[in-house]
């Protein structure tokens, strides 16, 4: 709700400056970056509600100071607090540990799919809010929304008799060197940061373009809900192309499309149309790439080592969002907006190349298997060989503390033959 309005509202603040937006933009994404993986393994240590509710209750304070703030400076603190209520491992860990083994997959999948709805219901609310209640009414909002999820939390929400091994879901210490060496997952880290680099870069300028074309802010919602509408039509197309087409080259295709929008955002004039054109379609690439991003990340990382990638991954897409706002207030400060959008277009270029040499088995169908061990740690050797010489095996790594083998398995795989393999070994 904050980043499409805090570019026009803030603006009247004492200390506005373009790098004091930038910060307040993106600083939020900061600490979010620092604690999300620290966060996630806590809930491990002390429970995942009391760290739920400690980051709600951050996030609260946050919201709260950045209310009451009059000044740029204050607004800034507001909004870094704000992010010190890293708690999406923490959620997802609970998720895990409240739902069936069976039903676990569509529960990640709704929480991932309620998360992406958000973000749009946000975009179009934030104006609304702002264009009646002002920038503070904004963040009362946000005050009030982080209340009533914590009464959920606490009432609602059941609390689970026992914690599912995490390795799946939570950042595990000894995974991380190794993970942010792994090639593969390296560029896709790389790659969400500067997703978010760029849609920050955008609505530090977008609501400001807006209002300059005559678009009161109360109407904002008017102009993203259409360019929301086209760009989902457009994702649904793009992602039928993408089961035609191999992983890489859908990849570049999305990343083209961003740079051709900076560099019409640079160089072509700035009427209403050719604005709504390419925001339009800078939504329909970020769409794909939000969405495919991800999901490549769950299908590439090690057996058992899944929560620790995606802890990564979202480190580096929160550290994306302050180095967006960051970047764009140092160039406002002494360049021309265009000269920001061909920074972003040239970002582009250089990122295509990170995708030429690809691995692109992300379009095998692997599934992940968790299986209870009931042998001794010293047979350990054996147990593995036994699970990699099972058909449809394709990783496995065990965990000996919590007495599981993570597996990932093609659709060969049979779990009977599994079980029945582990009795025996």
């Amino acid at each position: 709700m904050v980043m499409p309005v805090l570019a026009v509202s803030a603006a009247q603040l004492d200390g506005f400056s373009p790098l004091m937006l930038g910060l307040a933009i993106g600083g939020y994404g900061l600490t979010q970056a620092v604690l999300q993986i620290p966060m996630g393994m806590l809930s491990d240590r002390v429970g995942r509600k009391p760290v739920i509710i400690a980051g709600l209750a951050l996030f609260a304070i946050g919201s709260v100071v950045a209310a009451l703030a009059d000044s740029m400076l204050w607004l800034v603190v507001g909004r870094i607090l704000q992010g010190t209520g890293a708690i999406a491992g923490a959620v997802m860990a609970l998720a895990a540990d409240s739902s069936r083994p069976s039903e676990r997959t569509k529960v990640m999948a709704i929480i991932g799919i309620s998360i992406g709805l958000s973000f749009y219901i946000a975009i179009l609310l934030g104006p609304f809010i702002a264009s009646t209640a002002g920038l503070s009414g904004v963040f009362w909002a946000t005050a009030i929304m982080a209340c009533i999820a914590t009464l959920l939390v606490v009432v609602v929400v059941p609390t689970p008799s026992r914690s599912v091994p995490s390795s799946e879901t939570l950042p595990q210490r000894h995974d991380l060197a190794n993970l942010l060496m792994h090639k593969p997952l390296l560029k896709l880290n790389l790659s969400v940061a500067l997703l978010h680099m760029l849609i920050t870069m955008v609505f530090v300028h977008l609501p400001v373009l807006l209002t300059q074309q005559g678009v009161s802010l109360s109407e904002h919602w008017q102009v993203y809900a259409p360019i929301f509408g086209v760009s989902v039509v457009l994702l649904v197309g793009m992602m039928a192309l993408a089961r035609r087409c191999s992983v890489r080259l859908m990849l570049q295709l999305a990343i083209g499309l961003l740079a051709v929008v900076f560099c019409g955002l640079a160089f072509l004039s700035a009427s209403l149309p050719v604005l709504l054109v390419l925001v339009t379609l800078f939504f329909a690439g970020f769409n794909f790439l939000e969405a495919r991003f991800p999901a490549l990340v769950s299908i590439i990382a090690p057996a058992g080592s899944r929560g620790s990638a995606m802890g990564i991954y979202a480190s580096f897409q929160f550290l994306g969002a302050f180095a967006g706002g960051l970047l764009s207030g140092i160039l406002n400060s002494w360049f021309d907006v265009s000269v920001l959008y061909a920074v972003a277009s040239m970002s582009c270029v250089l990122w295509l190349s990170v995708f030429f040499r690809f691995d692109s088995h992300g379009h095998q169908p692997l599934k992940r298997v968790t299986l209870n061990l009931n042998s001794a740690p010293e047979n350990a050797k054996q147990i593995q060989q036994t699970l990699l010489s099972l058909r449809g095996v394709v990783d496995v790594k065990l965990a000996l503390v919590d007495r599981v083998a993570y597996l990932k398995v093609n659709s060969s795989f049979n779990e009977q033959e599994a079980h029945n393999a582990l009795a025996n070994s």
